[in-house]
């Protein structure tokens, strides 16, 4: 075994990655995906779409470098949580569109189960409250929906799953039976599953009238699932699943309790390890699991997810055309000494921790003549260092801990502005590690500790290396006077839908 392989169905794209023992890449290949807004507020991809591009980087991964099957050792696979596929087991044609994490459509059941059955039912039972976030509200509406798809659950030829779940299922044989399961981090994100138990709650399944037979089976996040079927990696052992912020943790080898990662991606996910016992959050953060190896314990996390900060810049690209790709919004709001009074809350599908609020839009605000493009660039990227705060806040609360260092990943960690400006935020120090692709690194630990490829997580410890440290430069008043503005900030955009 030389190497283990990587798919990281994420939310914007697909990609496969090999690494090798040290945690270095080998090769990789990534394909984007169309993201479908049918309406506002709804948020949807092509399931197809994503297995076939899913299908394409394995090759590509392999053929690129010239890597034999015989050369890898297991398959690891993360993904984007949440996001909802039901297909009927017989044809493999998934009944609608994937309903993506981002997805607000089931807004008015939240409200409704909010005055019937409470927040706190369902977070006392799941570690999670009633938001359009999570997955089982978007399995009933799609049963409620969908012409058909009721009837051909009840029947046992529809299932359900998150996107691990879906390709799984195809890489194992799909049709001529495909594994249907899932890992417990995923199904700790479907507000279907008791956190205490980690199985599926039959009472919140009877509340929201999801046929139990529709739910994968819940596995632990590494273990030697079966052998893939499909030929881009016939032969080799499915090893690892793990929810995409999850794996991050997993790849920054925060193993130890009251260590915390923060990964930059389409949103933001805070996590923190707390240990094999679940904290209930009184701050609005989410209890989530955070891993569980072969044979042993679940380990638990306290969660802060934020919707939208790698999205933001996206949205300035594509919605309004104010830069060309997402690296010169670095540049253009490196043009102004700072935001010029401007704060830009990005709560575009209502804002998620720590308010949980799904009435709340996205809001520009402290706009002046003074103003221009640079500062409106600073304000977004200052979004994400604001929410981020707001999380860590919440979470030291939570845990009665203080975090003295925070470590970070995904695509916008390469922005030197961003960084300090978190680092001043926070008043902590900020550390990327040399493998920014934690996330991809996660579900390959997962599934090479499975196969013993590594021996333990000493070994995955000593992978783990620091590229660059960003140290607090900013005076606490200054500190004090910026967050003022964005709390200000947040209260405008609050209760802006009725």
């Amino acid at each position: 075994m030389k190497y283990i392989a990587s798919i990281d169905q994420g939310t914007t794209s697909t990609r496969c990655i090999l690494f090798d023992k040290q945690g270095n890449i080998v090769s990789i290949a990534q394909k984007e995906h169309k993201q479908i807004y049918p309406k506002p507020g709804w948020v949807e991809h092509d399931p197809e779409e994503i297995w076939q591009n899913t299908l394409e980087v394995i090759a590509q991964c392999r053929v690129s470098k010239r890597i034999s099957i015989k050369d890898i050792g297991a398959c690891g696979i993360t993904n984007q949580r949440e996001t909802t596929v039901i297909w009927n087991k017989r044809t493999g044609k998934p009944y609608y569109n994937a309903l993506v994490w981002q997805d607000t459509r089931v807004g008015k059941t939240v409200d409704e189960l909010e005055k019937s059955t409470s927040s706190d039912w369902f977070r006392q039972k799941t570690g999670l409250p009633l938001a359009t976030y999570f997955s089982g509200l978007k399995i009933q509406w799609v049963l409620d929906n969908v012409a058909g798809v009721r009837e051909d659950a009840e029947k046992g030829d529809a299932i359900f799953g998150n996107m691990d779940t879906y390709i799984v299922w195809h890489l194992t044989g799909g049709v001529k039976g495909g594994l249907h399961i899932t890992d417990v981090t995923n199904a700790s994100r479907t507000q279907l599953m008791n956190l205490n138990t980690q199985t599926w709650d039959d009472e919140i399944l009877e509340k929201l009238n999801i046929p139990k037979q529709i739910l994968p089976e819940i596995q632990p996040s590494s273990k030697v699932y079966g052998n893939i079927t499909s030929e881009v990696m016939e032969g080799i052992p499915l090893a690892g699943i793990l929810g995409d912020q999850q794996a991050a943790l997993v790849g920054q080898t925060c193993f130890n309790p009251g260590e915390a990662k923060n990964t930059y991606g389409t949103g933001c996910f805070m996590l923190l390890n707390t240990g094999t016992k679940p904290i209930p959050s009184k701050y609005g953060l989410l209890t989530t699991v955070a891993y569980q190896f072969e044979n042993q314990p679940v380990h638990f996390a306290l969660e802060g997810s934020v919707a939208v900060t790698g999205a933001l810049v996206q949205w300035l690209r594509d919605n309004i055309g104010l830069i060309k790709n997402s690296q010169e919004v670095q540049k253009l709001a490196e043009g102004v000494e700072d935001n010029g009074g401007v704060y830009f809350v990005p709560a575009f599908s209502g804002l998620y921790a720590p308010y949980w609020q799904n009435s709340a839009r996205g809001v520009i605000a402290g706009l002046t003549r003074y103003v221009n493009k640079g500062h409106i660039a600073r304000s977004v990227l200052e979004a994400t260092a604001y929410q981020t705060k707001d999380v860590l806040e919440a979470m030291e609360q939570d845990a009665g801990i203080e975090i003295s260092s925070l470590r970070v990943d995904g695509g916008m960690t390469v922005n030197e502005l961003l960084m300090q400006f978190q680092s001043d935020m926070l008043d902590v120090p900020v550390i990327r590690p040399k493998m920014i692709e934690t996330t991809a690194l996660g579900a390959a630990y997962a599934a090479g500790l499975a196969v013993g490829f590594w021996q333990n997580f000493e070994d995955l410890v000593q992978n783990w290396g620091v590229d660059k440290q960003w140290k607090p430069d900013m005076p606490a008043e200054k500190r004090t006077e910026y967050y003022h503005g964005w709390k200000k900030a947040i209260e405008r955009s609050l209760n802006w839908e009725d």
